[in-house]
């Protein structure tokens, strides 16, 4: 490491750094200090000075998937590394590549525009591609690790830069090693399989009647996924949100039994390992919480998996919120939720 690299980054350091317009929750924060890291070779430079000054450092993307504490006694660190490319194309598929700095959805938009197909039913979803491996992020039907061929990520305890096959990011529903160990390892850039021959994947609600269309293409899919999300859910960019903010409960199927005797048609989506997946939607929409509203923080009236931000919410806010929330449901159909996002 250079005198030189580490003269740039304590330069580039900001101080009393606002992060409220770099959450989707729109939450007041603030952080010591703040620093943009657009390219690898800064990060090793940022962690040896944050070691000399004995200053924690945090790693953030798009602040999707986070919620934020007013104040944060180190640095920030917003990962912006930018680039996506094609790496690779034969007859059996394309392998395609995007650092972690990248906007996850751009980045959809761009296969799609590439005539690819394999990403389309994740799209607009916020974040950036470098989070999306750490929460292994999913909707309508799909998953990252359906498409997922390896990554680079720098690890912040031997300072190597290391390679992870899908084995070994031990992918799971809302789960990876990353996410295991989350102050350890920083995604640099992610690379994904795309198999020549398109499937559309049309299990999910509101996909299935494209089945059959001489029309349909990745762009028939991501249209039908973002009119299907737009109407659901609402903007975080209008109204604060950090998406759905608890996982759908995998329960056994002696946990499972009340509500759907009780409920004969919930929704309830049997799992390889012989439990079952509930919605945690429905849950808290059957415990009469839909648009409910606790000081600035409530849930959202068009979906009771999303929390927002009303206008001066803080941190506190929000775990206050989600705590009743989690009382209610476990008070009403004995089953536990679990958040999404990371309180920080």
């Amino acid at each position: 490491m250079s005198m030189r690299q580490m003269t740039d980054i304590a330069a580039a350091l900001i101080p009393d750094f606002d992060l409220t317009a770099h959450n989707t929750l729109a939450l007041r924060a603030r952080s010591r200090f703040g620093v943009m890291i657009d390219q690898p070779t800064l990060l090793p430079a940022l962690f040896d000075h944050a070691a000399a000054q004995n200053l924690p450092v945090r790693v953030l993307g798009g602040g999707s998937n986070v919620v934020l504490a007013p104040e944060y006694d180190g640095i920030t660190a917003l990962l912006t590394l930018p680039g996506r490319k094609i790496i690779d194309q034969t007859i059996q598929g394309t392998l395609i590549e995007a650092a972690a700095g990248e906007t996850w959805h751009d980045f959809v938009l761009w296969t799609v525009d590439q005539g690819l197909g394999g990403l389309e039913n994740l799209a607009l979803i916020p974040g950036t591609v470098g989070a999306a491996p750490v929460q292994n992020i999913g909707a309508y039907g799909a998953e990252l690790a359906d498409i997922f061929h390896s990554l680079s990520a720098y690890d912040r305890a031997t300072g190597a830069t290391l390679t992870f096959g899908k084995d070994e990011c031990a992918f799971g529903y809302r789960d990876s090693i990353f996410k295991r160990h989350p102050n350890r390892y920083v995604v640099l850039a992610v690379r994904f399989a795309l198999t020549a021959t398109w499937t559309p994947n049309l299990g999910f609600a509101g996909l299935s009647d494209l089945a059959g269309s001489k029309e349909i293409s990745p762009r028939t899919v991501m249209d039908r996924v973002i009119e299907l999300r737009t109407s659901k859910l609402p903007d975080w960019r209008e109204t604060p949100n950090a998406g759905s903010f608890f996982q759908n409960p995998i329960v056994t199927t002696t946990e499972a039994g009340p509500v759907l005797d009780d409920f004969p048609s919930a929704p309830c989506y049997p799992q390889p390992d012989g439990r079952a997946k509930l919605s945690a939607g429905w849950l808290i929409e059957k415990s009469g919480l839909k648009g409910y509203r606790l000081g600035p923080a409530g849930i959202s009236e068009r979906h009771a998996l999303v929390l927002v931000n009303h206008g001066g919410a803080q941190q506190a806010d929000i775990a206050a919120l989600a705590g009743h929330i989690k009382q209610t449901v476990q008070t009403r159909f004995g089953i536990a939720l679990h958040e999404e996002p990371i309180f920080l």
